[in-house]
């Protein structure tokens, strides 16, 4: 089965940390850092349930930092070229190493980094780790590369500003100059920094006066290219550059520690030659790998594709593209000419709405509104069949407002200063304290990125830009709604993203090109919204339209069989008309019964507006205590006021823990899974209410004791608020 990549990045250091001081250009002793054990095999899981299959370990390769390891023989970095206390994840120090934040135990850095790469695995998730091949730390010195590995600038003739064998560039006879830098706030007391000769700074810098603008704590990588030539730039690639061979050992390095990718940073930087030669190298010894390149110049585009690359940045193009409609300053239609700009490659380009350089959706720099990111995430995941990736706390909308010391307040969360993310730390090690607004957006976005492997339609679908056919009509707006379909089989997804601040009544014109492209036939079929699990039915006509109401900053993602009309999505027949709140208190007290008596979910219960009953089969009689701390959880959890939401799945993507003893055999197809936040979860047709705090009041009026079956009979109210 094809598989659609759906990335999850994570920061290293940040994601674990539960230090909530965030001291402006706090130390790590005063803010503290996550580590790698902090991904544990719940922390895993959690992501994994969320819909991912790569996990992107952001700021795992040791890099230039101002904190001091030597006591662990870690060589010491001086601060006036490090940027921030913590350090850039891009200025690395010894591409052999694991960085010492992210341990808990420095000494075995290397051995909590394999565990690590375990236990992604077996919470069945691939591995992706950063490459940085353009440029490293001006303190560069590896101290943990395997015996007769040589080390970068080892052996470089120092007194040529190029030579195709060396490693950097120089500028002889000179002096490194940082008096255009402006110096950092930690650096006062630090000793002045000393390099002779200066070595070429990271950002294409070929001269020894680096400004506060450039990347002046690195410097670049030499790969055969003389940039200064006087004739213009030349390349001297044979024989093989002495960096190709050195950094093509360090992916193999890594690779066989069980990475499954690499993420190359400004990959654009380094000659594609370099890369044809480097991804052959790798992928001859492991296949699978993956690599996916940091490329804004789509010009260069499907060059580095030629050269290895599986996937790029879409980052100038539909990214951009995006976040302008987000915005406002932007057409929704113009989503259009992006894809087709990159048509031919399309399944090569990875789309994403946040990463770490790229300014947080709830940010005051982008939207200011976490639910506006909804829409893009609808078009991003389920538009192509190429990979989507989340920034951790994006789905609990993190702001990055912080002022966290060398980052500064941007709007991005910071990668130089040891921080803490309020979303991440909530989402992940205090679900507690979330919102009811942030539980509801993450399990949209668990939703939207869950259908993006478990819809044959999304994975392996064709897909059919609607907007031509809708640009002109008065009852659907293109500069504010997306729309296009999704086949495959007779399967088919009708998804409309709806930008807008407010709700919208539009119909949408399905052409009749899309019924010969696609091959649908005319004929009224039922359409089940997966997002909501509301069903409607339609007839399909040539250049005929379907009509839909959409909520502010959402979608519908309507999907419905060509061949089975409506028999998919018949859910199973109901014989009483419930009242949504006890029906709602009903999954709630099953689930506290579970936690708290390690009950099953009760067989014989009898729902009803006046009163309600459930019989628990437990090895003892509770007492009173005990039935007094069931009412009490239960009027805790309904004032979390935990979101009630839907999710239509079939028979073969039953989520693992999910009762299905219970399914009458004339069970559709088509189910219904009801989520109640993170605490309950199972399949269900009945009418529950939106939160749980609609539920108003649990009243226990008495319970009743079998003691030869050893079923305890609740008896209970809720009184509506």
């Amino acid at each position: 089965m094809k598989t659609k990549l759906v990335i999850y990045q994570v920061f290293t250091r940040t994601f674990g940390n539960k230090n909530l001081t965030k001291k402006e250009y706090g130390t790590l002793a005063e803010n503290g850092a996550g580590k790698m054990n902090d991904f544990d095999e719940d922390v895993l899981r959690r992501i994994h349930d969320f819909g991912v299959t790569h996990l992107w370990y952001t700021g795992v390769i040791r890099h230039a930092t101002c904190t001091d390891y030597s006591a662990f023989g870690i060589p010491t970095q001086n601060p006036r070229i490090v940027k921030g206390r913590a350090g850039s994840p891009y200025a690395i120090t010894d591409y052999y190493d694991i960085d010492p934040d992210i341990a808990v135990n420095v000494d075995a850095r290397m051995e909590e980094f394999e565990a690590l790469v375990d236990r992604t695995h077996t919470e069945g998730m691939k591995m992706i780790i950063d490459f940085v091949p353009n440029h490293v730390a001006r303190q560069y010195k590896s101290i943990a590369k395997p015996e007769g590995v040589e080390d970068l600038g080892e052996g470089d003739d120092t007194g040529k500003h190029f030579d195709a064998q060396n490693n950097f560039y120089y500028c002889p006879s000179e002096q490194l100059d940082l008096s255009g830098v402006v110096e950092n706030v930690y650096a006062h007391d630090a000793e002045a920094y000393y390099e002779f000769p200066a070595k070429c700074t990271g950002n294409d810098r070929f001269d020894s006066h680096p400004q506060q603008n450039d990347w002046y704590e690195t410097i670049k990588l030499n790969y055969g290219v003389d940039y200064c030539d006087a004739g213009g730039r030349s390349y001297h690639y044979h024989p093989i550059p002495s960096t190709w061979k050195k950094m093509t050992d360090i992916l193999l390095f890594w690779a066989a520690k069980g990475v499954d990718g690499f993420r190359c940073d400004m990959a654009e930087m380094v000659p594609h030659e370099f890369w044809a030669y480097a991804t052959q190298q790798v992928k001859n010894h492991y296949p699978k790998m993956i690599f996916i390149g940091e490329v804004y110049d789509p010009n260069q585009y499907r060059m580095y594709i030629e050269s290895g690359f599986d996937y790029l940045y879409d980052k100038v193009g539909m990214y951009d593209c995006i976040r302008g409609v987000m915005c406002d300053e932007r057409p929704a239609s113009s989503i259009t000419r992006e894809w087709q700009q990159v048509d031919d490659i399309r399944d090569h380009m990875l789309y994403f709405l946040e990463n770490h350089d790229e300014q947080r959706i709830a940010s005051d720099f982008f939207a200011s509104n976490p639910w506006k990111g909804v829409p893009g995430m609808i078009v991003s995941a389920l538009l192509q069949q190429n990979p989507v990736m989340v920034y951790a706390g994006q789905e609990f909308g993190e702001r990055g407002m912080d002022k966290e010391g060398f980052s500064g307040q941007d709007g991005r969360s910071t990668i130089f200063d040891y921080w803490t993310s309020d979303a991440v730390f909530k989402g992940f090690f205090n679900r507690d304290s979330l919102t009811t607004d942030e539980k509801k957006l993450s399990l949209v976005y668990q939703g939207i990125l869950r259908f993006c492997n478990r819809e044959k339609a999304v994975r392996e679908g064709q897909t059919f830009d609607l907007m031509y056919a809708n640009n002109q009509s008065y009852q659907f707006n293109p500069r504010k709604q997306f729309a296009f379909l999704r086949k495959t089989d007779n399967e088919v997804l009708l998804v409309v993203a709806n930008f807008d601040q407010k709700r919208v009544y539009i119909n949408v014109t399905v052409p009749s090109h899309a019924y010969d492209f696609l091959g649908l036939p005319e004929q009224e079929v039922e359409m089940t919204d997966l997002l909501s699990g509301f069903t409607k039915v339609v007839e399909l006509k040539r250049d005929g339209q379907i009509a839909l109401d959409i909520a502010a900053n959402y979608g519908r993602i309507y999907k419905f069989n060509i061949k089975r009309k409506t028999v998919d999505y018949v859910l199973n027949a109901h014989n009483k008309e419930e009242f949504p709140p006890a029906h709602t208190a009903e999954h709630l007290l099953n689930q506290v019964m579970m936690r708290m008596f390690g009950a099953e979910r009760s067989n014989n219960a009898h729902i009803e507006r006046k009163k309600s009953k459930m019989t628990f089969i437990l090895d003892h009689k509770p007492s009173r205590k005990e039935e007094k701390a069931i009412e009490d959880e239960m009027n805790r959890l309904i004032a979390e006021d935990l979101p009630v939401t839907f999710e239509m799945i079939d028979r073969n993507n039953i989520p693992e823990g999910v009762d299905v003893g219970k399914l009458p055999e004339d069970a559709s197809e088509m189910l219904r899974l009801v989520r109640i936040g993170d605490f309950d979860v199972c399949l269900c047709i009945g009418k529950h209410v939106r939160s749980t705090a609609q539920i108003g009041r649990f009243v226990m009026l008495g319970t009743n004791w079998d003691e030869q079956k050893h079923a305890f009979r609740i008896r209970f109210k809720v009184i509506p608020a």
